[in-house]
This record gives structure tokens, C-alpha cells and sequence, in this order.
């Protein structure tokens, strides 16, 4: 693949009609704009013979890893959580080494070392279940890079290496943006794909904005804590109060992953743990993860911080429950009591009998307003995750 010098003019026309380009600068501070990027990139260009440095950065970034016990549950599916985290981090990887290499290839004069940061993962569908003994394959791909943004997708297959057999188990879409390594961290500007297909780029531009406007009017769930039920019998079975879970997890070291906050795979590993409790809680059967929709980061979790993670149930179908799960952080060595929401997500989850098939989910049952109101929410979710579902299938 080469660099053409009509691509960097066409994307510099593009984005000097953005006026809010230029806010985006103003805010970010020493960041430069995508246009300012171009034009350095433009003259580094002129120095290179080709550009097989950058060509195989867009080569997809593959991980593979053998599902153990520790990662199942007892019944020996994978955990929806490990699959995410898995997912997460061959994502983090392409993100974080194209940003490096290709900055500090085109753009010397503007590079600055980062790393790159979750901050949106879209519904995700767990399309078949792994198991224990199989392999994980992932293979990530960068997809659509903004002035200040990664688009990543990740593709899972569960490889049965016995039997020979492989299959899709899961695609998810995920967006990062490169932070500098101090403290407190800086966005820094992404140098844009070379020789990106006009459509590919208008189509890319379009989820881009999409997913802006959802982050910027997205509002965490301002839910109040349940009371715990672990040892109380004068709460009723099958009512939110009943099944609600509390998880309280230190963010330590060994998980930063050598830098100062919390990878966001972590973070949903342990959300999915959350869920799983309250699924099992309800059901007292074999539960796992069918999906996870869109979810925003909007705070970064400090090493060292206390997290609290909440899951309630929202709404039961027939054969599926929806959980809620809300993330609270709070950095303890600060000295000040001082709680933020980091993140929320709504995960679904089946019932299944011994054979895995699906079996019917007891229904919830409603104690005040606020919890139908929640409920009937959450219907409105389970059908817009239906019709999505059977558009997919539509198009395949």
C-alpha cells in the first residue's frame, strides 16, 4: 500500500469544512487537528521510498489462546467476560501500535509516545459458545481512524483443535483514542489510513459521527443502591432486591498492564462477572452471555482504585434476562471520599439445561414504579435487539 499525496488533500478539504475540528483542538490543548497532521504527514511522505512500515501495521494483529478451566464456569462454557477482555486486548494492541509507529514514521515532528484507551465498545452478540479445551482466534483489523479516534474490529473463532472444527464465535467493534503516558494524560492526534477507498471513508465517517453523538448524550443509570440479599429470607425469590449483587474489586497493578489505569477489557471482564452473579442468582441454573450492547467509557479507573460494581435485573422474556450492571470508582489513596461512575452497561444472559440448550427464565417480578419503569425500558430494548437480530440474519 502507498500514501498518495491526493488522499492527505482530499481528507485535509474534508475536515477544514469541520468547524468543530477546531473546537476539539482548543479543547485537547497541545493536540493538533487531523489537517495540521496531514500536512507534516505530507512532507514526511516526500522523504519515503515506500511505505512498507505503514502497510504492515494494517495487517490484522491475530491472538490465539487455549480456554482453561479458570475461565469457564462450572459447566464448562467461557465466560462471556473472558472472551471480551481477550477481545479487548487485541484490540488495545493494533490501536497502540499503529498510533507509535505510524506517528513516529510520518509525523516526528509532532510524535509523542501513547498508548490507546477503550472508550466505546458497540452491541456485541456472543454468536456461539466456547468451551473449555478449545482455542480462542482473534484477529483485530483497523477499520476507520478519525484526528482523534481508532475504530478496531475483532473477530473471534472457537477452534475445536481435536475435532479439527472452527467456528464464528464472536465480532465486536471498538473504539480507542491514544492518550500520552503522563500524568494526567493528554489525547493526542491519530494520523489518518493511507489509501482509504472514498466509500470505505464516507461510511467509516458515518459510524464515526454516530457513535460521537450517542457518547456525548449518553447519561449513566442513576440508580440507588439495593439492599444486599445474600442471607436475607424475608426477601421475596425472583424480585430485583432478591438477586441484585454487589461486587467491590482493588484495581492493582498486575492489571494496568504497566500503566496508570485500568484496561477497559478488565473492566468488563469483571462486569460480566457481576452479571453472571445475579443471572445465577435468579435462575439457579447454568446462565452465559448471549450479548453486551454499546457501551461508553467515560472515566478512566486509576490503579489503586476501589470499584464497586452493581447488577440488577431490569427485565426477564421468555427465555433471556436483561441485568444492568454500574461501575463506581473511587480512588482510596486520595484522601478524599470521592465517587465516580466510570461506566455502565446492559448485559443479556439465557438459561440453559444440562444438554446447554435454553430453558424458560422465571419471570420478574415488579415491586415499585421505578422498577416497572426500568422494566418496561428494558422491553423496548429486548425488541430493538430482536429486530436487529433478524435484520442480520436478513443480510447473511
Amino acid at each position: 500500500m502507498f500514501w498518495t499525496k491526493n488522499v492527505c488533500r482530499l481528507l485535509l478539504k474534508y475536515f477544514a469544512s469541520k468547524p468543530e475540528i477546531g473546537r476539539l483542538s482548543q479543547k485537547v490543548g497541545n493536540s493538533r487537528i487531523l489537517a495540521s497532521s496531514c500536512r507534516r504527514c505530507d512532507r514526511a511522505m516526500s522523504d519515503c521510498s515506500s511505505s512498507d512500515d505503514i502497510s504492515s501495521l494494517l495487517k490484522s494483529v491475530e491472538v490465539s489462546r487455549l480456554m482453561v478451566p479458570g475461565d469457564a464456569n462450572l459447566s464448562g462454557n467461557v465466560h462471556g467476560g473472558t472472551t471480551l477482555k481477550l477481545v479487548e486486548e487485541a484490540g488495545s494492541i493494533i490501536a497502540t501500535r499503529y498510533y507509535n509507529v505510524a506517528k513516529k514514521k510520518l509525523c516526528p515532528d509532532d510524535y509523542e509516545s501513547g498508548a490507546a484507551a477503550l472508550v466505546r465498545v458497540e452491541r456485541t452478540h456472543f454468536i456461539q459458545p466456547m468451551y473449555i479445551g478449545e482455542v480462542a482466534e482473534l484477529t483485530a483489523e483497523i477499520t476507520f481512524t478519525s484526528s482523534h479516534s481508532i475504530e478496531v474490529c475483532v473477530t473471534v473463532w472457537a477452534e475445536n483443535i481435536i475435532k479439527g472444527e472452527k467456528r464464528l464465535a464472536n465480532k465486536a467493534v471498538l473504539w480507542y483514542v491514544p492518550l500520552s503516558l503522563g500524568n494526567p494524560p493528554r489525547l493526542l492526534s491519530v494520523p489518518p489510513l493511507p489509501c482509504v477507498d472514498p466509500k470505505a471513508f464516507e461510511e467509516g465517517q458515518k459510524r464515526y459521527e454516530k457513535q460521537k453523538e450517542e457518547r456525548a448524550n449518553h447519561q449513566h443509570t442513576k440508580v440507588r443502591h439495593i439492599r444486599p440479599s445474600v442471607s436475607d429470607e424475608d426477601i421475596e425469590i425472583h424480585t430485583v432486591s432478591y438477586s441484585q449483587s454487589v461486587l467491590r474489586h482493588l484495581m492493582s497493578v498486575s492489571e494496568c498492564a504497566g500503566y496508570e489505569y485500568a484496561p477497559g477489557g478488565v473492566i468488563m471482564k469483571l462486569m460480566d462477572e457481576c452479571a453472571g452473579i445475579v443471572a445465577f442468582k435468579h435462575c439457579r441454573t447454568n446462565v452465559v452471555t448471549v450479548s453486551l450492547d454499546t457501551t461508553n467509557f467515560h472515566e478512566m479507573i486509576k490503579k489503586g482504585s476501589l470499584i464497586t460494581l452493581t447488577g440488577y435485573i431490569t427485565f426477564t422474556s421468555a427465555k433471556s434476562m436483561e441485568i444492568e450492571v454500574v461501575v463506581d470508582s473511587e480512588l482510596v489513596r486520595s484522601g478524599e471520599p470521592k465517587t465516580v461512575r466510570a461506566v455502565s452497561a446492559f448485559l443479556t444472559f439465557v438459561s440453559l439445561d444440562e444438554n446447554h440448550r435454553p430453558v424458560k427464565v422465571p419471570q420478574l417480578k415488579i415491586s415499585n414504579e421505578e422498577e416497572r419503569q426500568r422494566n418496561d425500558m428494558g422491553k423496548i430494548r429486548y425488541e430493538a435487539r430482536k429486530r436487529q437480530r433478524l435484520e442480520s440474519q436478513g443480510q447473511s
